[in-house]
């Protein structure tokens, strides 16, 4: 089975936000400009949404600047520093999310959960922000996690073993359930059900039921340890929950489902550990419950960008 490649409303929402923004900053605005723009942001509060974080993003650019020339005049200048501004926004708004889009078959956007039944019966649950590539054929039963992270539960058929390659290693079901979860370029495999067997960096590990594991391109993987692998996948109730998980990861989890993006600007502050239930329908009040039990400090761009730092 493969989603429709096709760009999504989102796609084509934050292309129009980028549109919007850069005619605003050049001053390319007509009154009848103006009162389009208004409707479109009444429209659909998606829009809205997507206009907020195009600004914050704008606004967070460091050594990005519309010419002088171009602010003062009255006499729209879209074709130059509009284009310029658009393509600046286009790259770090749209970034990597554009190979990872040409290159998945499955997807869900910030905040959006999909489950996926693949031709062999086998599901896949992908959290917020999350692609996947297929890669199946007569003989075996193959998908890359690109980025985020999906929790599987594997059809059996023992002549084609099902691989799930993610962060430079890959994990094999052994007829079981388990769930990966990628961040900073680092893997961690959760097993909920029968076993797995994990290769990275030359090293390969069983991971049992109840047993989780990390590991990276430069990490090998290492023996299993015992984890509450239900609070793991707590992201497919509705909740985060962490047991002494650093902050790094934490703000990973959370950004999965926040229409924004959190930074942490204090590298000592990244390995501070978290211990909290959190609903992934709130994440600024998930940052405002990790900012006082840290004891840290979070500058807030509108609504859109969070900086954390001590």
């Amino acid at each position: 089975m493969h989603s429709d490649p096709s760009p999504s409303g989102d796609q084509e929402r934050r292309e129009a936000a980028i549109d919007w923004l850069a005619r605003i900053r050049t001053g390319a605005m007509t009154r009848a400009d103006r009162d389009a723009f208004d409707a479109w942001l009444s429209a659909d509060e998606a829009n809205r949404a997507a206009f907020e974080k195009a600004f914050s993003l704008w606004r967070d650019l460091k050594g990005v600047s519309i010419p002088a020339a171009a602010a003062a005049s009255r006499r729209p200048r879209w074709p130059l520093a509009a284009a310029s501004l658009a393509a600046i926004l286009f790259l770090v708004y749209f970034g990597n999310d554009l190979v990872i889009f040409w290159r998945a078959d499955f997807s869900t956007g910030v905040g959006e959960l999909k489950t996926v039944t693949l031709e062999d019966g086998s599901r896949i649950e992908l959290n917020a922000d999350t692609a996947i590539a297929e890669h199946y054929s007569g003989d075996r039963r193959r998908l890359t996690l690109l980025k985020g992270e999906a929790w599987f539960a594997v059809a059996s058929d023992p002549v084609r073993p099902f691989v799930v390659e993610a962060a430079g290693g890959t994990t094999t079901a052994l007829g079981t359930s388990f769930d990966i979860a990628m961040s900073a370029g680092r893997a961690q495999v959760s097993v909920t059900e029968h076993k797995v067997t994990v290769a990275a960096a030359g090293r390969t590990a069983i991971v049992e039921e109840g047993q989780q594991l990390s590991y990276s391109p430069d990490l090998p993987a290492q023996a299993a340890h015992p984890a509450d692998v239900e609070d793991e996948a707590a992201w497919r109730r509705g909740y985060l929950i962490f047991h002494d998980k650093p902050l790094a990861d934490v703000v990973a989890a959370v950004n999965r489902h926040f229409h924004g993006r959190i930074l942490i600007m204090t590298p000592s502050i990244r390995d501070r550990k978290i211990n909290g239930l959190f609903r992934t329908s709130e994440p600024l009040e998930s940052i405002r419950a990790i900012e006082l039990s840290l004891g840290i400090r979070a500058a807030y761009l509108g609504n859109y960008i969070i900086i954390l730092w001590s």
